[in-house]
């Protein structure tokens, strides 16, 4: 058996997450049911981060112990023909690890982005892909604000209900807010980076900041939402429309 380490990008708009589901429509779902067709029998494969209902990537990782013999350009080509049947699902990269490496536990970091368009209009070309603001949104306040969340804390206000994680306490090493020019257009982009996320973390926070943007909060009021652990001191949490799982580093 051989280890493979395979770089994932998809887009979660129609899928029920990452996670594997009584009905089919996890993402890991239509990635095992490829790797079987080309193995011949089930494999299981462990991914480094569960991806909600709608959030898609540019960089998941997934590993996976493969029987037969492959090189990385024949094994994305013999998977990708597969995978064309089953939604905007695609491995764009394919590497034989050691047996030790493992997609989740071995990752060192996790990073995500989070696009936001100030827009009136209803969305088309970009639809399930950003979170649609009508708003102006006021960026240096977000950042601002942002700098309160940065470090080790207990982000126990910006953590989902449901999150199973044994602890509230993570370390957020970026959170940084940028307008870029798009091909689509002016949008707000947020990076994020952290060894790891409670569920939703990313997306309560991205609520809260945007009520920083938007005026409604101030700065200093984050902090002290932060301050208080206390999940009914988030602000509304964003949709997953515009949530990216980029990159992840061993």
């Amino acid at each position: 058996m051989q280890r493979w380490k395979l770089t994932l990008e998809y887009d979660g708009t129609n899928f029920s997450g990452w996670q594997s589901q009584a009905d089919g429509k996890g993402i890991q779902d239509v990635v095992e049911r490829a790797i079987a067709a080309i193995e011949g029998q089930a494999r299981r494969t462990h991914a480094a981060g569960r991806t909600d209902r709608g959030v898609h990537a540019t960089g998941q990782v997934i590993h996976v112990d493969l029987e037969k013999s492959w090189d990385g350009f024949r094994l994305c080509e013999a998977l990708n023909a597969w995978l064309r049947f089953s939604g905007p699902v695609a491995i764009v990269l394919a590497e034989p690890v050691p047996d030790t490496f493992h997609a989740r536990f071995s990752a060192q970091a996790r990073c995500y982005v989070y696009r936001m368009v100030e827009r009136r209009t209803p969305l088309t070309l970009n639809l399930g892909r950003v979170w649609r603001v009508p708003h102006h949104h006021d960026v240096g306040a977000m950042q601002e604000a942002a700098h309160f969340l940065i470090g080790t804390h207990d982000f126990t206000t910006f953590r989902h209900s449901d999150c199973q994680a044994k602890s509230p306490i993570k370390t957020l090493s970026q959170l940084s807010l940028t307008r870029v020019q798009g091909v689509f257009g002016d949008e707000i982009q947020a990076f994020v980076q952290a060894k790891s996320f409670l569920h939703r973390q990313v997306r309560s926070m991205m609520g809260t900041l945007s009520e920083v943007g938007r005026g409604r909060w101030q700065p200093a009021d984050v902090k002290a939402a932060l301050e208080a652990r206390d999940r009914t001191k988030c602000g509304p949490v964003a949709p997953s429309d515009g949530l990216y799982l980029t990159d992840v580093y061993y």
